[in-house]
């Protein structure tokens, strides 16, 4: 069967997965009648909870005698590793960008992944019924990018396409038919090459694992495209390590291939197709799956280093127990353990606390997906908050810039400019966007950046929209103004009582409501100066013959800012913890005792 493979790339929110639905119901994927949730690729709870796509996830369709194996990728650069992987796999890509947003950060960091790899993509620009789009700019913004990224000159002579994938619609010319998608399923089997490897059909079986999954009935699933040769159930093959060293001999017990949303167990495979093989125990993304005489690996994509770490640890505070079922240091370490192996972009290591790892990644959301995770898993956890990575060159202490490209409406621009500058970021660009809007690049410090996106949020009233993406190593800009308020810390164990809260007020924002469980060092609010402050959540009005209970005792209280988990870790300090159970993110000090964080406070002043 002819055969292509390729992968959907876009920035955040373009209309990626939007598009695979309509190409999936319009290739007849779908049964008429059939029941379908929007955005089916979506199939993670979290991912349709926040509506972004986590995970790379393969689907097939048929279309014309051909059959088209299709990947939907992240947007978010945070989930930049598996895009990098996916593209190594797949022939083509088709590029989504907005009509009114035009390129953007992660547009620009995939397309560039692409173009290295020699891929000739298709330009849809999306959403252009937008009342706000502007389809002309954006095919010239396009072509600028395509030539500042390096094009070579085939590249740069790429096919486009309006769409609406919403409205399920693709057309050459803005003033087509807006019937279907026939002109991008037939664009697709012209322009994207069949997979060079089916000329290798009479090769050794060769593939390179591209992603990792746990099936509960067939154990480990490795997805990758295969290189060389065909294969069938039953056969006896071993995985490389990128290196070459032999990990393991194994029987493949079942050889799924995507068709449509579902996977079915076929009886042989060939060169070029991409399919999940089972019964490995040990093999995992980036090693070599082969027949027994194959000695040499094939060759993998480098992985972008991690950026930022967070210190997992368990959850000692005095509530710890009551939510979760998995507290035990060996229970989150081997959780943590099998996230690294699945998430090549994750890092583990041991710390010299027997109860703490350190965890590496690319971004605050990434962690904050991790994180929410193993919570709905029944995780208890205290979670540090964020540290970048720095590395030493030629004696020269180095950290992550990110490129930030920041769409505020126009009286925002002077605060955002403003709060940037005092984070170490130099603004490279300024310019109008079109409907009253400014579009800001700035090259900021990772580290200024943890934090901000809630503080820029206010700042813009919610209207502004801010995308990073990694850009470079540079040298240390060196410190960083801090969290500027201190915090309302708890002295008593017990429940908060309103009362005592609604006198708390004027010392600042609270984050707790009355009756909720409180302990010492927790930190129960804002304070609305520079020092931290320790109070009593918990002291009840003192009752006389006079006064009875009853009276006085329906007090008005400012509902609490709830902090989101996200919001939580980017807000604490470096002598702060984030308690995270099934049903709760409390903050607390990370010493509880008020003495102990006394000493601990003056032997850091001393040996700083």
């Amino acid at each position: 069967m002819d055969l292509r493979n390729i992968a959907i790339i876009a920035h955040v929110d373009h209309g990626k997965t939007t598009l695979v639905d309509e190409l999936l119901r319009q290739s007849g994927a779908f049964r008429e009648n059939q029941a379908t949730a929007e955005r089916a690729m979506d199939s993670n709870d979290l991912e349709r909870e926040r509506g972004i796509t986590i995970l790379a996830k393969c689907t097939s369709v048929e279309w014309k005698g051909a059959r088209i194996n299709i990947v939907d990728t992240p947007g978010h650069a945070d989930f930049g590793g598996e895009v990098e992987r996916i593209l190594s796999m797949v022939d083509g890509v088709v590029l989504l960008v907005d009509a009114a947003e035009g390129p953007m950060p992660q547009t620009k960091f995939v397309l560039s992944k692409a173009l290295r790899l020699g891929l000739r993509p298709i330009v849809v620009v999306n959403k252009v019924d937008k009342p706000d789009a502007d389809p002309d700019r954006v095919h010239d913004q396009v072509f600028d990018l395509f030539a500042a990224l390096d094009a070579d000159e085939h590249q740069l002579d790429f096919p486009m396409l309006y769409a609406s994938g919403r409205a399920g619609w693709a057309d050459p010319t803005l003033d087509g038919p807006r019937k279907d998608l026939t002109a991008l399923f037939d664009l697709i089997l012209s322009h994207v090459p069949a997979p060079a490897q089916a000329a290798r059909a009479h090769e050794p079986f060769a593939m390179l694992a591209t992603t990792l999954e746990a099936d509960p009935f067939l154990g480990r699933l490795l997805t990758g495209r295969i290189e060389s040769g065909a294969l069938a159930p039953g056969a006896q093959v071993k995985a490389l390590s990128r290196d070459g060293v032999e990990l393991e001999r194994f029987r493949v017990s079942k050889i799924l291939a995507f068709r449509g949303l579902s996977r079915q167990p076929v009886e042989r495979a060939e060169a070029g197709d991409i399919v999940a093989l089972a019964g490995m125990s040990k093999a995992t993304v980036a090693d070599t799956i082969c027949a027994p005489e194959i000695m040499r690996a094939l060759p993998a994509q480098p992985i972008d280093p991690p950026t930022i770490s967070v210190t997992f640890g368990i959850n000692d505070s005095p509530l710890a127990g009551r939510d979760g079922d998995k507290v035990q240091s060996r229970v989150i370490r081997e959780r943590l353990m099998k996230e690294a192996e699945r998430n090549v972009a994750i890092r583990v290591s041991d710390t010299a606390d027997r109860d703490a790892f350190e965890v590496a990644g690319r971004g605050e959301l990434q962690m904050g997906v991790l994180i929410e995770t193993m919570r709905r898993e029944g995780f208890e956890l205290s979670v540090s908050r964020p540290r970048v990575i720095l590395r030493e060159e030629n004696g020269v202490r180095l950290e992550p810039i990110e490129e930030v490209t920041v769409d505020v409406d126009e009286e925002f621009a002077g605060a955002v400019v403003e709060k940037l500058s005092q984070r170490k970021a130099e603004m490279t660009e300024m310019r109008p966007s079109g409907g009253g809007k400014t579009r800001i690049v700035f090259l900021a410090p990772s580290r200024g950046l943890i934090g901000y996106h809630g503080e820029f949020l206010t700042d813009t009233r919610g209207t502004g929209v801010l995308n990073r993406v990694f850009h470079s190593w540079a040298p240390y800009k060196g410190p960083i103004p801090g969290r500027r308020n201190g915090v309302l810390i708890s002295m008593e164990q017990g429940e908060s009582v309103a009362y005592a809260l609604f006198n708390l007020e004027d010392r600042g924002r609270l984050f707790i409501g009355p009756g909720e469980a409180v302990y010492q060092g927790m930190i129960i609010g804002e304070h609305s100066r520079g020092g931290d402050l320790e109070v009593n959540p918990l002291k009840g009005k003192k009752l006389t013959n006079i006064r009875a209970s009853g009276k006085d005792e329906a007090v008005t209280l400012t509902p609490p800012k709830r902090l989101t988990l996200e919001e939580a870790i980017a807000y604490i300090e470096n002598d702060e913890l984030v308690e995270v159970t099934p049903n709760a993110i409390r903050l607390r000090k990370r010493h509880l005792d008020p003495h102990e964080r006394k000493r601990h406070a003056r032997s850091e002043q001393a040996a700083g």
